[in-house]
């Protein structure tokens, strides 16, 4: 949970308001103490700073972390359009986001969207201020920007791994600004700011299984499906051409990670601890189901389905991160390893889509196990926080009741925004610009030259 609401003071009205009260406190003390204005706000310099070492932390995960591990696994003609497009996304979204995009997704408006009201950063001054979850302490309005900017530019980028290797670059940065504008900026504000529709049930999504993974992820299968399979899929070898360059992704995506998830409790505090530890314990029990899963099923443990594991538990304790228990955080990333696993195999195999990356089988997949598991793992019983009026098996259908809603939005706008990029500007490109690959095609360069 986030909320967005805004306090801003400015030294001229402060001082005014000293002055009246002053004045008061002589013709009647006791009127005066009633009349008194609430005490200012408190700004603490280290939430301030946490909050923008987070926001760092998370353009880590981006770039380098997301476009290096993508890179990695596609084949090695590919490289450079798979780092271009999830670069360039970022840069275009930041830019989105200041314009119109913090505007739809914190201010005003309905259940559904924000308004305009801060289009441009309209009325944001330096002075401006923006809740935390501890009442009575705020922090500055531009750090909370930051910070939310970091999460709009990664989840559109997030989807481009499924359809890699085939979409044209103007086409995925189109469609990236479109569904952000949709799809990401709507789903925000019903999540996360207080007069959201998924807010206003009680779901539980403390840092984004919802608004970034789950949808992120069904728009990815959305767009395998419509876009169509890779030339050579199921009868070519498609494998990832520098998997060393994926580890290092993987890794670069799990330090950053802990600006996405100790950063979103908005404060440096006890329960930042708690969601730093939960990262750390949730991750590695993923990582470790995926590999015995392989190593059961294959015969053979892979380094791919480790860092597979490891990006799938980051994803699964993202809406958990501050709410559940480390044991708690353990069970989660044990179950989201070895459903990942399963149908980033299995699953996959069987309905014949290619998730080129296996974006809706981590992210999809692991953000629905997280979003439905945090209303089981948040039980104090289980060593979770809690939360007023707490009840299982009420919490748990909330939670799938938010699931549902941000499938079926994503789904079924995803799949129009598709359609009408493929009408304006076509999506796919060419069977021989596929085989050349997209590196030389689109961007006139090679990632190695031998």
């Amino acid at each position: 949970m986030k909320l967005g609401s805004v306090l801003r003071w400015g030294a001229p009205a402060l001082a005014a308001g000293l002055l009246v009260s002053a004045a008061a406190y002589a013709q009647d003390p006791g009127a005066a103490a009633a009349a008194a204005p609430a005490p200012a706000p408190t700004v603490d310099k280290g939430d301030v700073t946490w909050m923008m070492t987070s926001a760092i932390l998370v353009l880590l995960m981006t770039v380098p972390g997301l476009a290096l591990f993508y890179g990695g696994l596609v084949r090695a003609k590919n490289m450079l359009s798979v780092l271009m497009q999830v670069s360039t996304i970022a840069c275009v979204m930041m830019l989105v986001w200041v314009v119109y995009g913090y505007s739809l997704a914190f201010s005003g408006g309905n259940a559904f969207i924000g308004d305009l009201s801060k289009v441009f950063l309209a009325g944001v001054t330096t002075d401006s201020l923006a809740d935390t979850f501890s009442e009575g302490v705020k922090i500055p309005e531009f750090v909370f920007i930051a910070f939310q900017m970091t999460f709009a530019a990664i989840t559109p980028a997030l989807i481009i791994g499924g359809f890699a290797e085939r979409i044209k670059f103007s086409a995925a940065v189109v469609f990236a600004v479109l569904w952000a504008t949709f799809v990401y900026f709507p789903v925000a504000h019903m999540v996360w700011a207080s007069n959201g529709l998924i807010f206003g049930w009680g779901a539980l999504d403390f840092a984004g299984g919802t608004v970034v993974h789950i949808n992120s992820g069904v728009a990815a299968l959305v767009g395998a499906i419509v876009i169509g399979k890779r030339v050579g899929y199921g009868r070519d070898i498609l494998a990832p051409h520098n998997l060393p360059m994926t580890l290092i992704g993987a890794g670069l995506l799990w330090v950053g990670w802990f600006g996405f998830n100790a950063g979103s409790n908005l404060e440096a505090n006890s329960t930042t601890t708690l969601a730093v530890l939960n990262t750390f314990v949730a991750t590695a029990a993923a990582g470790v189901a995926w590999m015995l899963s392989e190593w059961m099923t294959k015969g053979k443990p892979s380094m791919l389905g480790l860092a597979s594991g490891i990006v799938a538990g980051l994803v699964a304790i993202t809406p958990a991160a501050g709410l559940s228990g480390p044991m708690g955080a353990i069970v989660l990333g044990l179950v989201a390893g070895v459903v990942c696993f399963i149908f980033c195999t299995s699953v996959k195999n069987a309905l014949g889509y290619d998730d080129s990356l296996d974006v809706f089988g981590i992210h999809g997949v692991g953000g629905i196990v997280g979003a439905i598991g945090t209303g089981i793992v948040v039980a104090p019983a289980l060593g979770g926080v809690g939360v007023d009026d707490y009840a299982m098996g009420g919490q748990v259908v909330t939670q799938i009741k938010a699931v549902l809603v941000t499938i079926v939005w994503t789904g079924v706008v995803s799949f129009i925004l598709f359609k009408i990029v493929d009408v304006l500007i076509g999506l796919r490109v060419s069977p021989e610009a596929e085989q050349e690959g997209l590196d030389l095609v689109s961007h006139g360069e090679r990632a190695y030259h031998s």
